[in-house]
């Protein structure tokens, strides 16, 4: 399964959240069953796509420590601002654990990447990463996040960042809110009022 069924199966497990939650509220109809309302929300997936999507979502690959490091690197990559949220506040950290085990070649760059960070940081400064000053951690990443000037003995470093900046680029753009913060609006409904009067007039009619 590539990345794109990957990003596909989060939409749809999110639009189930929404379905349930919906339920829930006063007013809502009540006369559908649970059931009915899952096989809804997986419309034109098959039974073992469904089966995989809920048996990686019950899996825990990251440790406690790896993900708090994934996201505060994550939100570092892509801070909140005046237009949109954090990268931790789209969930990307959330996104990140999902595809290392959808696409388990990630895996070894990954963990093997957060325990080089941790180690460099060690070395140079006695903490792991995430627990180091705001100063600290933009020293480190500044000798990883440019590949152009990559000193010897830091090119897995490099390589790991690029692949945690590329993830949490997805992550945060595939979200709702990451949408959002581009602008996309997708296919919209709008009004049709009839064929424009500067194409009626190029053709006399």
């Amino acid at each position: 399964m590539n990345r794109r069924e990957s990003l596909k199966i989060l939409g749809l497990t999110t639009i189930s959240a929404t379905v349930l939650l919906e339920a829930c509220k006063p007013g809502a109809d009540q006369t559908k069953l649970p059931e009915e309302s899952d096989q809804q929300s997986e419309a034109g997936r098959q039974k073992f796509e469904i089966e995989r999507d809920k048996r990686l979502h019950s899996e825990k690959f990251f440790s406690t420590h790896e993900i708090a490091t994934i996201t505060v690197l994550a939100d570092i990559i892509i801070p909140k601002d005046e237009k949109s949220g954090s990268a931790s506040d789209a969930k990307v950290a959330d996104f990140i654990e999902f595809i290392v085990k959808d696409i388990p070649s990630h895996q070894t760059p990954m963990r093997g990447g957060l325990r080089w960070l941790d180690l460099q940081c060690l070395n140079r400064f006695q903490k792991p990463f995430k627990d180091l000053t705001d100063q600290n951690q933009t020293q480190m990443l500044d000798l990883i996040a440019y590949p152009q000037n990559v000193k010897p003995g830091m090119e897995q470093g490099v390589a790991f960042f690029n692949l945690m900046r590329d993830l949490t680029a997805s992550g945060f753009f595939t979200s709702e809110m990451g949408i959002k913060d581009i602008g996309y609006a997708g296919n919209t409904p709008n009004k049709w009022e009839g064929v424009p009067a500067d194409v009626l007039k190029q053709y006399n009619l």
